[in-house]
């Protein structure tokens, strides 16, 4: 890395260490006001910035983009407005112990070019929340939508009170620099959301990261569930955004004795199931042989786009294009994930079979992240939940919205989704400003808590069993 962006470098965390420094002083209420102050003005902008974000990137559907900017700046706020993240957050008189919040410090938030300016907005707010500085790394192709987004927040938070450089932006497009960004003993915690590579390095430099994983999200339909329901929802999901949300439904299972039924009700609702001869020439716009995972050059595309560079024709008005697999692995590229509106369609010859197909597509490519059910069998939901490797299982409910929180009463809203140690994260919840805080825990001793009533020196006793032992123990405690 070069002089100059040492310098930049150095520059960039001395401000964030110093806005950190102010940034800790503040009360509940000040950073309330900034915190309110800044979903304002994101809100105010969830449309232009939209539109920005699909002008730029050239994926998606700006409409749904402001869906996603709705969720990363009105729902985000409103799930963590009344949370206490300064002072005392909670004191048990019976313990004795006083919970304390102080901030972490500096954060560096890497945002992915499939959901920028949500991202962004969902990352500043939940940082501004737990009184963090961020400084935002922009994927490279959204550069100019996340610099604006900045700017957005950065002017709504200095009006309302808050340090100057609480919020800042690398200069775009320089790999090396957002990794030696990451390595830097003055960042507090990184927010890596991305492609793996990525989180590999945000996780590999030395500072603490929270990461994602990718997703591979198998649904599966029961002989229980309402068939016409479950595809129009699965539909309405896989073709938000043209599937970008890493928690789209990648593949739908279901028993063979519902399977024709099932086929209908897509064909109805206008989805496309592939020829053979069509499914290969898909996959070789889809998938890059030489790795097996998704062509970044279809992701975010809708299926006019994607049919032409496969040289196939679809009817007019298709929304997905649905490929019929034999198998899953590497013998069957659409099997893994792809962000787009593709999805993979599995007959299963029983329950069993089916519940093993999810499994496969789970550890194939998405262990950790989020899976799926559509049904009305409770003991159906239940096996399915506690087999799946999953962070979030999504009970008749579509994915892309409901992982993300969305919807109502559900899931904390959240554009980055822990996938547990299975996909190498530290936690499977939906990250938000509750984790973005350290805690001190206060412990005051009572006098004789502990031992009253108790001889200590049993312990040392050989002669007494130790059922003797204990029970003279809980006898006086």
């Amino acid at each position: 890395m070069g002089d100059n962006f040492a310098e930049t470098g150095a520059a960039i965390i001395g401000k964030a260490v110093l806005a950190a420094a102010e940034f800790s002083q503040f009360t509940q209420v000040q950073t309330d006001a900034v915190v309110e102050a800044v979903f304002r003005a994101g809100f105010a902008n969830r449309v232009r910035l939209a539109r920005m974000a699909r002008e730029e990137t050239g994926m998606g559907i700006w409409e749904h983009k402001v869906i996603k900017n709705v969720l990363g700046s009105q729902l985000v706020y409103e799930s963590i407005k009344d949370e206490k993240t300064v002072g005392v957050i909670s004191s048990d008189p019976k313990t004795g112990i006083t919970e304390i919040a102080q901030p972490l410090g500096p954060v560096l938030a890497v945002i992915p070019v499939t959901n920028p300016t949500s991202t962004v907005l969902y990352k500043i707010l939940i940082c501004l929340k737990s009184r963090n500085p961020i400084i935002i790394s922009a994927h490279r192709g959204a550069a100019r939508c996340c610099a604006e987004t900045v700017r957005i927040c950065c002017e709504a938070a200095t009006a309302a009170g808050a340090p100057e450089d609480c919020i800042q932006i690398l200069p775009s497009g320089n790999r090396e620099f957002t990794q030696a960004m990451m390595s830097h003993p003055k960042i507090a915690l990184i927010l890596a959301t991305g492609g793996t590579g990525l989180v590999k390095a945000a996780y590999s430099s030395g500072n603490p990261a929270i990461g994602v994983g990718p997703g591979n999200v198998p649904v599966f339909i029961d002989v229980s569930a309402d068939i016409p329901f479950a595809v129009s929802s699965i539909i309405s999901s896989k073709t938000f955004d043209n599937g970008m949300i890493c928690a789209s439904e990648q593949a739908v299972v279901m028993e063979k004795s519902i399977e024709t039924e099932v086929r209908r009700e897509f064909e109805r609702q206008h989805c496309h199931f592939l020829p053979d001869e069509d499914i290969r020439k898909v996959e070789k716009v889809a998938i890059v042989p030489e790795t097996g995972g998704m062509n970044p050059s279809i992701v975010g595309q809708p299926v006019r786009v994607i049919a032409e560079r496969a040289g196939i024709s679809v009817p007019s008005g298709t929304r997905i294009l649905v490929a019929e697999l034999e198998g899953i692995g590497s013998g069957y590229p659409l099997s893994v994930e792809v962000l787009a509106p593709i999805l993979a369609y599995y007959r299963a010859v029983s329950y069993p079979d089916a519940i093993n197909h999810c499994i496969d597509l789970n550890y194939l490519g998405g262990i950790g992240h989020t899976a799926c059910i559509y049904s009305n069998n409770e003991q159906h939901i239940l096996e399915f939940s506690q087999l799946m490797n999953a962070g979030r299982i999504l009970v008749n409910t579509p994915t892309s919205q409901g992982a993300v929180g969305y919807f109502h009463n559900s899931l904390p809203p959240s554009l980055t989704l822990g996938c547990g140690t299975g996909g190498k994260n530290i936690t499977t919840e939906n990250i938000t400003a509750r984790h973005l805080i350290n805690i001190q825990r206060v412990s005051r001793r009572k006098p004789n808590q502990l031992w009253s009533g108790f001889d200590s020196s049993k312990y040392f006793d050989e002669t007494l069993s130790d059922d003797d032992i204990l029970k003279d123990y809980y006898k006086n405690h």
